[in-house]
Parts: structure tokens; sequence; C-alpha cells
């Protein structure tokens, strides 16, 4: 803008008002353009923020209305909604507690407090925000929305979601240092072409020198210096690569849009870029790698096999009543049937479904079985105890407590069965070895196994008061079993060539898994995690609690070996992921369970299952996967990397540009006094660069190359060695064949006759168009910065296509129709012919510059002094 209104002013002095403000006039326009076209596409990309802040937000739950559970958006909550509580859920609304079982709540959201808070019939109030860190229950909503005292809060505070990724951090950086350079350069060049001014030896077109000393009036002094001035001002303007922090906006935003339409829906910008680095998946295995739809397949009830299993007619009337008992009562799930007939709806988590639906299958009458005892207390189920109990008082004051759970646990506290004759028997080594035998050829198959169990106890040593009851623990011990079952949860389709696409690309994928080591091996060699039964082996297959038995520099040293992990705590999950990143390693992490939360905390990246995922597994993750499949988290892989190779792209494109044309202009200058580019060129040249390069390079999608190679090292250069390459072939032939040009352009072209100013603009303006038609052929070498195929996928990107298009037509527009604005005048079909043929050489010259090998070390690593030093672990 200062050089704008410098060149208005020595345009209408000079010149008068009717010529001379088309030299001001431009600059201003050009600059207004390259703000309004930068500021519309950071409006854009804050909006695209801004809904997909919103969507993370829109939590989805299952509220009962009219007896039926519906599935709705916190945001259709209504008062009165009757809203069932599971452990990682989170409060929806304030509201107050009808039933609950050990129901604890951290309400450090609102209190601060870290303690979980206990609520029952003396503390029966819920407020929203809050997340349900123990039990279950059910609330009725009292009030919703910014009546809410999370809404009340909320409403006083806004959110600040101006957050700066560490690649964005890193590029400010460089653009601050490249602006610098330039500013140091121009104030060198003003210098040195004050002193050649002043001095004499800045010459007019006709030779005669533009200052003489005593001889040339104080205002012509004057015009002369602010020209000066005008020359310095374009070689910052050239300079500053006011494009970097924009082409990293652009690529998120447009990365976020795009990891949207597959399924990932990211939460922290940062996970965007930090996935391109990622080594190692420890992903769960549940409806991540399976589908998560569970049906019973097989059933041992009795003491023998079932077939098929919902097969009741086998079952005897005593067990057949126990067993649906605690079907029906040990369970968060609920069965819905129609009053006009139809498909009766069973809703609960994938497992609880699959037991629910087998029970249906066998007689079960869900209510009434309900209706027929009394819960007195609830063990929901616990990931680390790996089972689940619920205490029952029957009409006749008979006490059952039934559990359900993991089968080989479950099985290791009965000490009796009932059999086909409805008899108590005693379990003898040789019938827990057939039930043990049956669990592992169920696991075997890749089956889920469940067991489920029973024993009666004494009413009078169930605790009596409120608060002596919340705390009893439900006894384990002198169980008797009722059924084992195995549920079938098939590999999801697709899920090995993923998992085979992330080996290819460097990353290795582990699965840690609660379930039995034989059924996650079964799984395993499906999803192609394992490759032979050979690799099923100690420690490529562990189990969790001899993982966690090891020595911290032991389970580092194993860590590295492990692919699959069986039976692991939630705690072995985080000391995996700890194992890891001491090792180097960037750990991405899948997890849906409240369990998971300090794993996918601890991870480079976390990511949650949008679908089965409890509220804290979202809110300790860094990326929602919203169709919990694993072939989403490779694409997220996939974009990570994109991310990363985009701007790189962008890097290679405006620093080839910003180095040719800061050359040219500064030898021009300290050479003539004269700079061939002049302002409104090359502010057009930084439209092109700026706002229409990074577009054009930001929004490339990825490609199935970004696969074929090693992940992205977390400490690599920005700018690689191949870069550099590149950069410094395309820069050094434009800067020789353009400054040959500026010197013996006019003897060249045959302008040697012409008259000279007319000459000198022939010469300028065939620079500039040779010069903005080698950044067309540039942006198309960027494009593949390691690969000898620029053109390959270019027709998809329409884009690009679209840029460029517009880039040639808007460059034939402004040499042929509007010269007088930009300083330039129409060339003849030659001098059109040779600035084509200038560009298109970099083509080739680009294609042979990929042949030359580089050395795979960092240009930093050979000059030390240059080598900033780190903090490891910064």
């Amino acid at each position: 803008m200062v050089a704008a209104v410098a060149s208005l002013v020595l345009g209408i002095k000079t010149e008068g008002i009717k010529e001379g403000w088309y030299d001001g006039a431009s600059i201003a326009f050009a600059v207004i353009l390259v703000i309004v076209v930068t500021a519309i596409s950071d409006y854009k990309q804050s909006l695209q923020f801004q809904n997909l802040n919103e969507e993370k937000k829109n939590i989805h739950m299952e509220v009962i209305r009219g007896g039926k559970r519906v599935d709705v958006s916190i945001y259709d909550i209504v008062v009165g909604d009757i809203v069932p509580l599971n452990i990682g859920d989170q409060v929806p609304a304030d509201g107050i507690l009808i039933t609950g079982h050990s129901l604890a709540i951290d309400e450090s959201s609102m209190t601060g407090e870290s303690k979980n808070v206990y609520k029952n019939s003396r503390e029966p109030f819920l407020m929203s925000g809050c997340k349900v860190a123990d039990g279950s229950g059910t609330m009725l909503v009292t009030s919703v929305g910014i009546n809410t005292e999370w809404g009340l809060l909320m409403a006083s505070i806004s959110e600040d979601t101006g957050e700066e990724t560490p690649l964005q951090v890193r590029l400010n950086g460089v653009a601050t240092f490249i602006g610098i350079v330039g500013l140091t350069v121009a104030f060198l060049v003003l210098v040195v072409l004050l002193v050649r001014f002043f001095t004499g030896h800045t010459k007019n077109t006709n030779g005669t020198p533009q200052f003489k000393a005593g001889k040339t009036s104080v205002g012509d002094a004057v015009d002369g210096a602010i020209k000066i001035l005008t020359v310095a001002v374009t070689i910052v303007v050239v300079a500053v690569p006011e494009g970097l922090p924009l082409a990293v906006t652009l690529t998120l935003a447009y990365s976020m849009r795009k990891m949207m339409a597959d399924k990932a829906l990211v939460r922290r910008l940062s996970a965007c870029e930090t996935m391109g680095s990622a080594t190692t998946i420890c992903s769960d295995k549940t409806g991540t790698l399976t589908l998560n739809q569970m049906t019973v397949v097989d059933a041992y009830v009795g003491g023998k096999k079932i077939d098929p299993p919902e097969n009741k007619s086998q079952l005897p009337p005593k067990l057949s009543s126990f067993l649906i008992e605690g079907i029906a009562q040990n369970s968060n799930g609920s069965v819905f049937i129609p009053e006009g007939g139809g498909e009766v709806e069973v809703s609960g988590s994938p497992t609880e479904k699959a037991i629910l639906v087998w029970g249906v299958k066998l007689g079960m009458n869900f209510d009434a079985v309900r209706s027929e005892s009394t819960v007195i207390h609830v063990f929901p189920f616990n990931s680390q105890k790996k089972r689940g109990g619920v205490a029952l008082q029957l009409p006749d004051s008979e006490v059952h407590i039934h559990w359900k759970g993991a089968a080989e646990i479950v099985l290791a506290s009965c000490t009796a069965y009932i059999d086909g004759n409805d008899n108590i028997m005693a379990m003898d080594d040789d019938k827990a070895l057939f039930f043990k035998k049956a669990i592992e050829d169920m696991a075997a198959c890749s089956l889920r196994c469940i067991a489920i169990a029973y024993r009666s106890y004494e009413i009078d040593k169930v605790p009596v008061g409120e608060q002596e009851l919340s705390q009893w623990e439900l006894p384990e011990d002198d169980l008797v079993l009722l059924a084992i079952i195995g549920l079938k949860d098939p590999c999801r389709p697709g899920v090995k060539e993923s998992v085979q696409l992330c080996q290819n690309a460097g990353v290795k994928v582990r699965m840690v898994t609660g379930d039995n080591p034989q059924t996650a091996r079964a799984i395993a060699l499906e999803c192609g995690i394992l490759s032979s039964e050979d690799d099923a082996v100690a420690p490529i297959l562990i189990e969790g609690k001899v993982f966690r038995e090891y020595s911290n520099e032991e389970r580092e040293q194993i860590a590295e070996k492990i692919l699959v992990m069986g039976r692991s705590a939630p705690n072995d999950k985080l000391l995996l992921v700890q194992a890891l990143k001491k090792r180097g390693h960037v750990v991405a992490v899948t997890g849906d369970g409240t369990n998971d939360a300090p794993a996918l905390h601890e991870a480079d990246i976390g990511l949650s299952m949008g679908i089965q995922g409890t509220e804290v597994a979202k809110e300790n993750s860094d990326i929602i996967i919203l169709d919990d499949n694993f072939a989403s988290v490779v694409k997220v892989v996939r974009w990570g990397r994109s991310v990363y190779a985009n701007i790189q792209k962008f890097i290679q494109f405006q620093l080839t540009v910003n180095v040719a044309a800061l050359i040219i202009n500064v030898v021009a200058a300290i050479s003539s006094g004269d700079v061939p580019l002049n302002a409104v060129q090359l502010l057009w040249v930084n439209l092109i660069m700026d706002t229409l390069g990074a577009l054009a390079l930001a929004t490339e999608p990825p490609t199935d190359h970004l696969m074929h190679r090693p992940p992205v090292g977390r400490r690599e250069p920005l700018i690689t060695n191949i870069m550099w390459r590149n950069l410094l072939i395309q820069a050094a032939y434009q800067v020789s064949v353009l400054l040959v040009l500026n010197f013996r352009g006019k003897s060249l072209l045959g302008l040697k006759n012409d008259n000279a100013e007319h000459a000198n603009k022939v010469k300028n303006t065939l620079i500039f168009n040779a010069f903005v038609l080698c950044q067309i052929f540039n942006e198309f070498n960027a494009r593949k910065p390691d690969e000898i195929n620029i053109f390959d996928g270019i027709t998809k990107n329409h884009l690009f296509m679209g840029i460029v298009a517009v880039t040639l037509v808007l460059q034939v527009i402004i040499i042929e129709f509007i010269g007088k604005f930009t300083s330039t005048v129409k060339l003849n079909w030659k001098q059109w012919l040779i600035s084509v043929v200038i560009a298109f050489i970099s083509w080739p010259l680009a294609l042979v510059g990929k042949l030359i090998p580089v050395p795979d070390t960092p240009l930093h690593k050979f000059f030390p002094s240059f080598s900033r030093r780190r903090n490891p672990q910064s």
C-alpha cells in the first residue's frame, strides 16, 4: 500500500492525472484482490471449522419415550424424557435419579472436585456435562439447554477455537525467517540503488545519468528516490511468503471436510498432521476389526452342547427358568414388544442384544420375568474383573445372585453345574476339563465366550441400609454354572486389505482386546495381523497379566514384538502405549470404552468409536471414527500423510518462485538500477503463488503412492533433500534464462532498432510472461516432488485444472488487453512462442533432475553449526 501511494503521487506528478494513476491504482487493486481472495478463503475455512465443531458436540443417545427406547440427538432431549445412564455416558441434561445401582458421577467439570460422587435417593440430583464413572441408572430430565447448570455456565464464557497446529507454528516460523531475509535484501538493495543514483551511475534509457550533482532539481531527485523505494518494496512483496500459513489452513480445512466424508470427525486439528507420522496402531478387536453384530452360535447348557443353540426342547424346566431369569435381570438392555404385534425390538450393547435375542428364542417374556423379582443390588459389568452381577429377591424371600462374564473367569468360580435332569452336580475335574475344552474350541473358531452362572443366598446376610447396600460386594464364589455360550462377531469385509495396506506403509497394526487369547489369535489370523499359526507364540501373542508383570525395561523391550494382546485390562493398554512411545514410536490407539480413556489420552493420536464409543472415550480422543471401521482408520493415515505432502508441495512451489523472483530483481537492480518485474507484476505472481497456488496444491487428494513409503519422521525437516534438489534446479534454470533475457534480450529479440523505451517494455513483458508460464509448469512439477509422471491423476483434480486454466486466461488478458495497468505491452506470436518454449523446457529439466540421486541425510546434519539443539522430550 505504501508503494501504491508512492506510485500514485509520483505518476500523477510526472505524467499528469490522465495517465499517471495507472501504476498506483494497479498496485492498490492487486493488493486489495490478494487481501479479498485470502480473506474469503480464510472465512470459508473458519466456517467449516465451526460446523465441524458443532458436529463433534452433537452427541446421540438413547432415551425412553412411551416405554420404548429411541435414539435422539442431545439437542432433541426434552423435559420429561427418561434417560438410561451407563458407565462412560455423559449426563445430557439436568435431572433427578429414578433408579440407580452403584451410580458414581464424575462432577469435576462442574465442581472442580476429582472425587466421584455416589448418587442415590438421598443425593438424586444430576447435572449435565458430568460423566458416569461407575454403575448404572435412569434419570428423569428436569431442565435442558440454557436452563441447566452447564448451560448457564457456558453462556458466560466463549470458547476459543483458534488452535494452531505444530505444523502451522513451524511454517509461521519459516515464513517469518524468509520475510526477514527479504527485508534485509530489500534494505541492502535500497542502499545500493540510492548510492548508485546519487553518484550518477544510474542511467536513463538513452544512456544519460539520471542524477547530476548541482544540476538535477530537488523534485526530480525526490522522484528518483521514490522510484528506488518502489523497487525495494517490490522485493519485499516477492520475498514475504504470505501464502504459507494460508496453505496450511486450506489443507487442514480441506482434509477435515474430506475426512468427515470418509467417516472421521477431527476433534483436534493437530491430529490431522500427527497421523501422517504414525508408526503403529493399537486397535481394539470388537467393532473395529469385527462388525460388532453378535449372534449366539454355540451353547453348552445342562452339561452338554445344545444344537441348534436356541433349541429350548433340550432344556429342563428349572434350568430354563434360572437361565431366563439371569438373562433378563442381569442386563442393561431391554426388549420392546409392539402392542399391535410385529418384530420384537431389542436394545443394548451388541453383546447384550445377542444374549437377549437368544433368551427370547428360548421363550423369555422379558417384562414378565423382570416383574417377578426385585433387584436388590447390581454390580455393573467391570472391564477389570471381566464380569457383571445382580442380586434378586424373589416373592418367597429367596435371594438369587446371577453372574455373567468372560467364560474362563466365571467358570473358575463355579463349584457346580445343573445337568440335563435339573440336578445340581458338583464340578469335578473331568467336567471342568470338558467345559474348558469347550471354551478353547469356541475361542479357536474366533467366538467370544460368555458364561452365565448363579447362586442362592441367605436373605438375612443381605445388607439392610442403603449406604451398606451400595457398598455391598456381591458374593462371587460357589457359583452354579448355567450355560456357556459362543458369540460370533464376523470380521469386517475388507479389514484384511486395510491391515495389509498399513503394513506396506510401515505402520504396524497391533490388536489389544479383553477377549480370550485364543479368540484374539483366531481373529488376528483372519485379519492378517498374524501372518501364520507360527507367529501365534509368546511374546508376539501375549496375555495382559503376563505383560503387566514385567519390569518397565522388560516391557519396553518386549512391546516392539507384541502383535496381539488378549485378556488385557485397561491399564495394560496404557502400559503398552507408554512402552511404545519410549521406544520412539508415534502411537495411534483406537478405543470405545471408558476404560480406554487413559490410553487414548496418552497416545499421540487417540481414535474413538462414534457408534459404540462412550462419551468419556470421545472426550479423550483426537479423532472420532464415525462408522467404527478399521478401514476408516487407514483413511485417516492417508489423509494425515496427505496434509504433510501437500504442505511440502506448496513450500517447494512457493520457494522456487520466491528465490527466482528475488535473485532476478536483486541482480538486475544492482547491475542496472532498474528491475524487470515491477510491483504490479509481482503482486500478480503473488496472487498465483499464495492464493491460487495454495488452493491448487493444498487440495490434492491423497494417492496410493503415499501408502507405499514409510511414515514421516516426527523430527523430519519440512524441506527434504528431494525438495531442495527440485527447487534449486528449477530456480537456477529460471534465473539463468531470465537474466540472459534481461541483459541480452534486446539483441536476441531483434529490438535494437526499436525505440529504446518500447524495446525495454517488450523485453520486460517477455520476462514477466515467461516467468508466469514457468510457474504454471512449476505447479505441475510440484504436484509430484518424487515421481517422474507429474500428470498422474491430474484429471481427477478438477480444482487444479480449473486454477491452471483461470491463470492462463488471466495472463493472456493482462498482456493483451490491460497492459497499461501492468506496465506491459502486447506480444506478437513469436514472442508468445518464446515464452511458452522457455516455460516448457522446465518440464523435461525437472524430469531429468528427478533422476539425480540425493543423500538420505538431511542437509542440516552436514552443517552442525546450523543444527539447533533440541530437547529430546520437547
